[in-house]
């Protein structure tokens, strides 16, 4: 089902690591809000009146608006859009915003019903090392009090491969994120990105590069864990207990398409992506000027197969051979030949017409599927 992704480009300070697009200057956020807000209604026929499925607040930090600019995008939203019922309303958060009024407002006077929360670790030294605002007493206090405030969908971020991350330490991590019965869990390898703070530090050699070997042991004692606590690896960096899937995320895996608002937010319907001017103070002046400020791709045949083999290949269903058989005998012949390599290396394996990765190639998946791409 179609989905709306909302980016709110604010945060209170700038993660070493992070290279998405926000601002740490809050003066913006009004006019912010209502740049949204007249996205929402210039883009109100991107989906094509598709009832949506799901909408993600993510960022920056959406947990930085209060309840009124929350309620205005909400209605923006209802007034344009139709929401199936029981549709998935995620709002991205940080332990340092979740206050207990925060989450009972977010309970009793909005539609989330779903909480994304930036925990990242338990453990100060990594937060401290990672430039987090919050606190392991923050990260702790936080699940309690969602838990208590009535949110049972939760979800949490956890890093694996920091420099400062033990083994002892990752073990740890995953033993509280158990110990709550988060139902959902997004686990990801420390990456060192162009333009961040930790890419100019890896550079300048004050701080080293993400160790391979340290990542990939604490990558396989993820899986160890996870499988033990009865969660579904369905993604390569998610995992989840009683089918609880991240329906919005899941919707990107599986080529559906969806409206993305705010500055950097990428759309897709299927045919062309497009993407809005990573920029705050030119996305607002455009949209006052009533006009969107953004960038189109038509996709082609091999962009179209390539997102296709990158995204499916990360799931636990794996990539379809059918669908593998609708694109040209050329790409067909490159897939199989390819495939069959890894196949015999132990690292891909096929069921019932599906090409999956096994525990080994989990660690390849990258690397596989960027030679499974056609050029």
């Amino acid at each position: 089902m179609p989905g709306i992704y909302l980016h709110i480009p604010f945060c209170k300070k700038a993660c070493h690591y992070c290279n998405f697009h926000f601002s740490t200057t809050l003066r913006n956020k009004g006019a912010m809000v209502e740049a949204i807000i007249k996205e929402l209604e210039q883009q109100q026929h991107y989906l094509q009146g598709a009832a949506l499925g799901s909408v993600y607040f993510g960022g920056g930090t959406p947990s930085l608006l209060d309840m009124p600019e929350l309620d205005r995008i909400f209605e923006q939203i209802h007034r344009h859009f139709t929401i199936l019922p029981g549709a998935e309303i995620t709002l991205e958060a940080n332990p340092d915003d979740l206050t207990v009024e925060k989450l009972r407002d977010l309970k009793n006077y909005t539609p989330v019903n779903r909480l994304s929360i930036g925990i990242q670790s338990f453990a100060d030294v990594d937060l401290l090392w990672m430039n987090r605002a919050h606190t392991s007493r923050h990260a702790r206090a936080c699940l309690e009090d969602a838990l208590n405030a009535g949110f049972d969908d939760l979800t949490i971020d956890l890093i694996y491969g920091a420099p400062p991350t033990t083994h002892e330490q990752w073990a740890e991590n995953l033993r509280i994120a158990v110990e709550y019965e988060i139902p959902h869990l997004s686990c990801y390898c420390l990456t060192v990105e162009d333009g961040t703070a930790l890419g100019t530090f890896v550079k300048k050699g004050q701080q080293p590069p993400v160790d391979e070997q340290k990542a990939a042991l604490q990558f396989e004692h993820l899986l160890d864990v996870t499988e033990q606590a009865g969660y579904e690896q369905y993604e390569i960096s998610n995992f989840a207990r009683n089918g609880r899937y991240a329906r919005h995320n899941s919707s990107y895996w599986s080529g559906e398409h969806y409206l993305g608002v705010g500055p950097s937010a990428h759309s897709f319907n299927g045919v062309s992506r497009q993407w809005n001017v990573a920029n705050n103070a030119l996305y607002i002046k455009g949209l006052e000027n009533g006009e969107l400020p953004f960038e189109l791709e038509m996709l082609s045949l091999e962009q179209r197969f390539n997102e296709y083999i990158m995204t499916a290949l990360r799931t636990m269903w794996g990539i379809d051979e059918k669908k593998i058989q609708e694109y040209p005998a050329d790409f067909v012949r490159q897939f199989q030949t390819t495939i069959a390599t890894y196949m015999a290396e132990g690292a891909v394996e096929q069921q019932s017409g599906f090409f999956k990765l096994t525990r080994q190639g989990k660690l390849l998946a990258d690397r596989i599927a960027s030679d499974l791409f056609v050029v």
